[in-house]
C-alpha cells in the first residue's frame, strides 16, 4: 500500500494552497474509478451545477446539495414537482438557477431511462472509454485538454437522451472526477496511488 503522502507531497497545480476540504477532494476522491450508480449521479448534477462558478463554490454547498436532492437518490429526484423546484429557488445552500435545478429533475429521469436500458448508468458510462480508465502521462496542468473524442462522444449522446448541462467540458471534468481518466499530473503523489485503479470491466 501506498504511504500516506497528504502533509508533504506534492499536488497538482489546481490543489496547491486550497483549502482543507479542496485538498481532501484531491487527495481521495478526484480521480478514482468510480461504478457506483448514486455517486456517478451526483457527480453528474454537481459538475453541471458548476457551470460557469468555481469547483470550490460547488465543493463548499455539496453537503447542501445532498440535503436538497435527497441524498442524490435518483427516483426521488426524478419525482420532483413544480412545487418541489420552487421550493428549492429558495434553499440559499444551492445555487439557485432555475435552469439548473430543473435540469437536476430532467436528467434523474433520463439518467433512469438508461439504467432500464443498460441495466446501470455505470455499464452506459464507461464504455465510452472501453470499461478502463484512460491512464495520461502530463507533465503539467498546461497539457491537460478541456475536452476529447470521448468526451464529444458522450456529451452528443447524453444530449440526444434528454440530460441537460452535458457539454464536453462539462462531460470531460466528470471523467476526471470519476476517474474514468488519470488526470493527476506526474509530479502528483496521487498520479502513482492510482496508475493501476480500476481494471477493464466484463
Amino acid at each position: 500500500m501506498e504511504p500516506d503522502r497528504r502533509n508533504s507531497a506534492s499536488r497538482c497545480h489546481w490543489a496547491e494552497n486550497g483549502s482543507p476540504l479542496y485538498t481532501a477532494y484531491h487527495d481521495e476522491e478526484w480521480g478514482v474509478p468510480q461504478h457506483n450508480d448514486r455517486v456517478l449521479f451526483e457527480f453528474l448534477i454537481l459538475e453541471g451545477a458548476q457551470a460557469g462558478l468555481s469547483w470550490s463554490t460547488i465543493l463548499n454547498k455539496r453537503e447542501n446539495y445532498r440535503n436538497a436532492f435527497s441524498g442524490f437518490d435518483v427516483r426521488t429526484v426524478a419525482n420532483y414537482d413544480k412545487a418541489k423546484i420552487g421550493n428549492l429557488m429558495r434553499d440559499a445552500g444551492i445555487v439557485r438557477n432555475r435552469l439548473k435545478i430543473a435540469a437536476t429533475v430532467a436528467n434523474a429521469r433520463a439518467f433512469i431511462e438508461v439504467q432500464r436500458e443498460f441495466g446501470s448508468f455505470d455499464a452506459y458510462i464507461w464504455q465510452f472509454v472501453g470499461g478502463k480508465p484512460r491512464r495520461n502521462d502530463w507533465t503539467s496542468h498546461k497539457e491537460v485538454p478541456a475536452t476529447t473524442v470521448e468526451s464529444d462522444a458522450m456529451s452528443k449522446d447524453l444530449k440526444r437522451r434528454g440530460f441537460k448541462f452535458v457539454g464536453s467540458t462539462i462531460m470531460y471534468a466528470f471523467m476526471q472526477a470519476t476517474g474514468m481518466v488519470n488526470d493527476h499530473t506526474t509530479g502528483c503523489f496521487r498520479w502513482k496511488q492510482l496508475k493501476g485503479r480500476g481494471k477493464a470491466r466484463t
